[in-house]
This record gives structure tokens, sequence and C-alpha cells, in this order.
């Protein structure tokens, strides 16, 4: 019997520590959540969520049926898990369950009324986290149309930053300086230099654009069609075509002038397409995980030419850009085997 006992007292303090989590001030929080490590979580409800939220925060709602299977599903329990609420009660909550099913997990005290009376930026862009081969979080903020921002290893990508179209981007408010910004062409839609003079910094930001854009911006790298290189942490990135071959279109998007590019985090390869139809230089692009392909003709591609774009590529992940008012509601049942994640980039 002594042993017996002897057995559970040794037992319940190993479930106790398997079960904690840790607790954080947000200054603490925002260094964990900014070092690249943690996938940021925000465990509101999407009401909450579309009012505003940290920068990198994926959502997740902790009172939806299904949440902890959710999580399992997207989030691997070898990535640290920095997740938040309103003032720090449903995250708590969250943590607990999160913790006893095996991860690692940091809880936001105060929560999100904490952060925001503390100062700390926030924004209102949706945001999607996918993973490295080696669990690394790589978060993607869904700004609008053809800008997008990538953030990995706490360091940023900035592509096509534009302030306007639709709602405003305040770059400078809520983004930091950009270690890297891609550019795809010169279009307005595309280039913009308020936006790339709010994110660029002297001595920190990498410029890559193709030639033209570079000529009007008078800095940077010009890159063409087939160029690579790489950035901080490991990121590799190349430049590949991206035009128009439909007749009466050739001239908004001549061949040889605009560049696509694919990025490698560490093994989660990302196409972003730039602007194009569903060239025969696809065939050539190889074990992508998420494409990011423009549905808007005739500017680019119809939803014909996106569906076969996306069955020549077959990536795991879909995300439609620059779509404008195409109606994009059937995509899912064209791709079977593919996640189509429709969001506000319109």
């Amino acid at each position: 019997m002594k042993s017996l006992i002897a057995l559970m007292m040794s037992i319940l303090p190993l479930s106790a520590c398997a079960a904690a989590y840790t607790n954080q001030s947000v200054d603490e929080f925002e260094q964990t959540a900014s070092d690249g490590v943690a996938a940021v979580v925000d465990v509101r409800t999407p009401e909450e969520y579309a009012a505003g939220h940290l920068r990198e925060a994926a959502l997740c709602d902790w009172k939806a049926d299904g949440f902890l299977d959710a999580m399992q599903a997207k989030y691997p329990k070898e990535t640290p898990l920095a997740i938040y609420c309103r003032t720090g009660k449903r995250s708590a909550e969250a943590a607990a369950a999160l913790s006893k099913a095996g991860y690692t997990v940091y809880n936001l005290l105060g929560g999100y009324e904490a952060w925001t009376a503390a100062g700390k930026p926030v924004i209102t862009y949706e945001v999607e986290t996918f993973f490295t081969d080696s669990f690394r979080p790589v978060s993607f903020t869904l700004i609008k149309h053809g800008s997008l921002a990538i953030s990995y290893k706490g360091g940023s990508i900035q592509i096509d930053p534009v302030s306007g179209l639709g709602k405003p981007t305040d770059y400078a408010a809520e983004f930091p300086a950009a270690d890297a910004i891609f550019i795809t062409h010169e279009h307005g839609d595309h280039l913009d230099k308020e936006a790339i003079a709010a994110l660029y910094a002297e001595g920190k930001t990498t410029l890559v654009a193709n030639a033209a854009s570079q000529q009007q911006l008078g800095f940077g790298t010009a890159t063409g069609n087939g160029d690579d290189g790489e950035l901080f942490g490991g990121v590799q990135y190349e430049a590949v075509p991206a035009y128009n071959y439909s007749e009466g279109h050739t001239n908004f998007h001549p061949r040889g002038r605009d560049n696509g590019y694919i990025f490698d985090f560490d093994g989660l390869r990302v196409y972003v397409a730039g602007d194009t139809e569903d060239i025969p230089e696809m065939a050539e692009i190889k074990d992508i995980d998420i494409a990011f392909l423009p549905v808007n003709q005739p500017y680019t591609m119809t939803v014909e030419q996106c569906v076969k774009a996306a069955k020549v590529l077959s990536p795991r992940v879909l995300i439609p850009y620059h779509f404008s008012n195409t109606d994009l509601s059937g995509l899912q049942e064209q791709l079977p085997g593919i996640q189509v994640l429709l969001r506000q980039m319109q």
C-alpha cells in the first residue's frame, strides 16, 4: 500500500506540470509573440477579432464547438502557443485545455484590454498561420487586393504594399519596418512609393522589384524572371514569370516584364503569382504548399483559368487574391483535395 501511495504521489506532480501554462505580462507576451517561435492565437469571437487584434494573431474561438479539435488539426504540438482573449478569462480556460492536450502555452494576463491600454499595435486584417518542416510558424497578414505581409523568425516581408484601394492602410502605424519588400510590377495597385517609404529602413530593408519598378523607385534590386536570392533566416526566393497571353489582354502585363515570386521558408513553399494568367510556366513550379492566385479578368485570370492553374500547381492551400468583384463562391467545389481560403483580398 505504501508503495502504491508513493507511486501516486510521484505521478501527480508530473500530471500537474503537464497541464500547466505560463501567464505573461504585456511586455513578456510581446517578446514571445515577436520572436518567431510561438504561434499567436486570438481565442475571442470573430466579431471581436474583426474589430482589432494583435499583428500575427490567427483566430480560433474558444467558445466555438470543436475548439480543441480545430487547434489540434492546425497547430503542431511542437510549436508553442501564445494566446489571448479580451481580459484573460477565456484564454486561461483555453490555455489549461491546450496545456493538458500537450501544448506549451503562454497566456496574456489582462488580455486584449491590457495590450491596448499599454499602447501596443493592433490591426484589423485577417491572418493565417502555417508551419515549416521544423514547426516554425509563418504568419500571413492578408491586407487587401495584391498586398500581403509575411512574418517569420521575427522578421517581416511585405509584398506589393499599397496604402489606398478601399480601406486605407497606415503602414507606418500598423506594421514594423520591413526586412524585405517585394514588388511584382509597376502598376499603381502594386507599386506605392508612400507605402514603401513607410516600411523601408536604410540598412535593414531589402527591396526586390521587377526592373520597371526599380527604375521608378530609383533604388533596390532589379530582379527578372529566373533570378533568386536569400533573405533573413535562410528564406529563399525566386522570381518567376507573370503575364497575360489572351488575345487583347497582353498589353496589361506583357511577357518578360513582371514577376511572381516563390518563397521557401524551411520547406514551406509559397507561390505569390502576381498579375498573371494560367501561363505554361506554372507547370515547372513544383511542391507548392500555399498559392496566392489572382482572379480578375481581363487583367488576370478567369475562374476557369484559376481552377486550371490550381490543378497544375496542386498546392495544399489556395488563397485567391486580387479578385475584385469576381464570384468565387463555387471555387472549392471545383478543387477537391485543395483547401480554398476565401478571404477579404478583393
